[in-house]
């Protein structure tokens, strides 16, 4: 008899979150490409809900170059102005701005740790991720010490659209964190 699976209920019944939840939600990322993608994605969530966000992900990597970091660094005003025609992505003018200048900020950051992992890992106790142990998801905080120390330092850095809720939202994601509660079958 096969084994039932148990998912954490913000997922819901949605294939696309579903799809999302089991593959990557709370994964460990580690290369830069898919950080920054996150980085992107997170910041264009502001103030709306993630499936939101999801449902146009594909959208965001077209209109974002397949999020290289190299080239959306080098947007224009132009660039700027063909993206706020495009009905695919939020068209928020300061959502948009932001991507282009914590393009160059996360280059910055590249430079300087010599990856955007590193950078994040030196906040990590012992430079690993987080593995929490939640019965419910009523447990799962919003924020921690740790978002608030990671999105203050990279206020600080000039980064836009990425306080300590969008932080850990970005953990969860990229797996610096794992909150998939207890009884997930995805739980690891």
């Amino acid at each position: 008899m096969p084994k039932e699976i148990i998912r954490c209920q913000w997922c819901g019944s949605d294939e696309q979150y579903v799809d999302y939840h089991d593959k990557e939600w709370g994964r460990q990322v580690k290369d830069d490409k898919t950080l920054f993608e996150f980085l992107v994605l997170e910041s264009a969530q502001a103030g709306l809900s993630w499936i939101t966000i999801l449902r146009r992900r594909s959208a965001y990597k077209e209109a974002f170059a397949n999020f290289d970091v190299d080239q959306v660094a080098n947007y224009t005003a132009d660039d700027v102005a063909l993206l706020l025609k495009d009905s695919a992505i939020i068209k928020h003018r300061n959502k948009i701005e932001s991507t282009i200048s914590n393009a160059i900020l996360f280059k910055k950051v590249q430079s300087e740790y010599g990856s955007f992992f590193n950078y994040l890992y030196t906040f990590l106790p012992e430079q690993q991720p987080i593995i929490n142990h939640w019965a419910s998801l009523q447990y799962v905080p919003a924020t921690t010490a740790i978002s608030d120390q990671i999105a203050k330092d990279m206020k600080k850095r000039g980064f836009k659209f990425f306080g300590s809720t969008i932080c850990y939202a970005y953990m969860q994601a990229v797996g610096m964190v794992n909150d998939h509660i207890e009884t997930c079958s995805f739980k690891y």
